[in-house]
């Protein structure tokens, strides 16, 4: 690669970079802002934890469509459409006059904060040559995973220094450098013809996917055998069925599904959705542990769940450029196996276990996942032809949108189950001796899940197919 085509690389790759890191921060630094919310437009935590999930509800929605509009836009245009609607939309929260216009804007900025992701991940595989894109999609990843570790924290500090709004006008400078870099050094070009919108398909995806996420968001807390909770399953998987059956049928589809038929692909994505089931296993046990059982308090949860962060977060680029010299199969399979060992050891904790062997562990399980992640989402996206990309990323980030909802909602259902029943059953002596026994039940479920994709790792042992059709710099 010549001087010109390295300078090409990272410039595109830092539009690539910041445009995810501010759809991903965007998550996770709302949270602190909740209380001061809270008084100055004088309501609930019910009413304002709408700023969280209508965020993620719009993002969830928005990600089956964006294969489509990329192929009719092309991806630079969109990309320039997104952050450009992303900044504005964080504007408009500034301004926001009571909370239900801040949650408007707030869902506003999650529809095109939802398109970001999958569209930074889709023009990695249609920009970038073969022999860079598992090191950009280690960057990618990177991006991914520093915006959840830094959130709370720079949050937490610009909320107490600048106040709330600060945290939406930091988005403005850093959209606005990423559209001059996406419009001056992002190639135009598009790789299918224009097709007919799909209108009927798109209301069933939207509706079903609405129906999902919202479900799989409230279930806990309306009850999973209640008849909102199960009306709204239901519905939800009946229209996405009737979007499949439609899809598979007519002949300009919303969403493309013929990237199933691409193997690698198909045994790529079921592994990506246990690994995300696994993540989410630790991301909500490992804090209410610490929290509800050794009453620590949230700064501290903080500390001590950071080192296994930062390791992800390092170690994602660096397993980039591992993967063209190994392949994703020994990444992936250790792992799964890193995986698998840590979260059977946590399934063992009681109300005294040390907290620098909880941190030790949750590092060890971050390792493990950061080995899975980037190898599984390139040995996906790269069995797909380029023309087909857009909307293999549009499924495979749609699939961890919803699986992160039901693995946090019905997680948090069997820890309460669980605890209920050893303390109805006089197996626990305190409430928190119980609490550990219900976190201990979930995280033996979480070792069980993970080790289902034991034998599913050795599928991905097939010979990658050389990719001719990429765009070059």
């Amino acid at each position: 690669m010549n001087t010109d085509e390295k300078s090409s690389f990272w410039l595109i790759m830092s539009a690539v970079f910041f445009g995810n890191f501010l759809a991903v921060l965007s998550i996770t630094t709302i949270n602190v802002a909740f209380p001061v919310v809270m008084e100055q437009f004088h309501t609930t935590l019910s009413t304002t934890q709408w700023l969280m999930a209508g965020y993620l509800l719009a993002t969830g929605i928005i990600a089956p469509i964006v294969g489509y509009m990329g192929d009719q836009l092309s991806y630079k245009r969109l990309f320039v459409l997104a952050l450009t609607g992303f900044t504005l939309s964080s504007l408009l929260c500034v301004v926001a006059w009571n909370i239900e216009s801040l949650i408007a804007f707030r869902i506003t900025q999650g529809v095109f904060g939802g398109m970001i992701i999958p569209i930074t991940m889709t023009i990695i595989y249609q920009v970038f040559p073969r022999e860079r894109q598992a090191y950009a999609m280690g960057l990618w990843s990177l991006a991914s995973m520093l915006a959840p570790v830094i959130g709370p924290t720079l949050g937490g500090w610009l909320v107490q220094y600048f106040g709330w709004k600060s945290i939406f006008i930091l988005n403005v400078p850093i959209g606005l450098i990423s559209i001059v870099i996406v419009s001056k050094f992002i190639p135009y070009y598009r790789l299918t013809t224009k097709k007919t919108f799909d209108f009927l398909g798109f209301l069933t995806v939207v509706a079903g996917s609405s129906f999902l996420l919202l479900s799989f968001s409230n279930g806990n807390n309306w009850g999973w055998g209640s008849w909102k909770t199960l009306s709204l399953l239901i519905s939800g998987i009946v229209l996405l069925l009737l979007f499949i059956k439609r899809e598979l049928r007519i002949s300009s589809p919303l969403l493309q599904l013929k990237v199933f038929k691409f193997r690698q692909f198909r045994y790529s994505l079921i592994l990506n959705c246990i690994v995300t089931i696994s993540l989410y296993t630790g991301t909500l046990l490992v804090p209410l542990y610490l929290q509800t059982v050794l009453k620590l308090s949230p700064m501290d949860t903080g500390l001590i769940m950071l080192p296994g962060a930062l390791v992800m977060a390092a170690a994602s680029p660096i397993v980039g450029k591992f993967y063209d010299r190994i392949g994703p199969f020994r990444l992936v399979i250790t792992g799964i196996i890193i995986i698998v060992a840590a979260t059977l050891a946590f399934s063992g904790i009681g109300t005294q276990t040390p907290v620098l062997y909880i941190s030790l562990l949750q590092l060890i399980r971050c390792l493990g996942i950061a080995l899975c992640n980037m190898p599984l989402t390139n040995a996906a996206m790269s069995a797909v032809s380029s023309e087909y990309s857009g909307h293999a990323s549009s499924i495979t980030n749609w699939a961890r949108q919803g699986l992160a909802s039901l693995s946090i909602g019905i997680f948090s259902a069997l820890v309460v189950s669980r605890t209920s029943h050893y303390m109805d059953a006089g197996a626990a002596a305190t409430q928190r001796a119980a609490t550990t026994m219900g976190i201990d039940d979930v995280f033996m479920i979480g070792t069980m899940v993970a080790v289902v994709a034991i034998p599913l790792t050795f599928l991905l042992r097939v010979k990658k197919k050389k990719s001719t059709s990429h765009v070059a710099l």
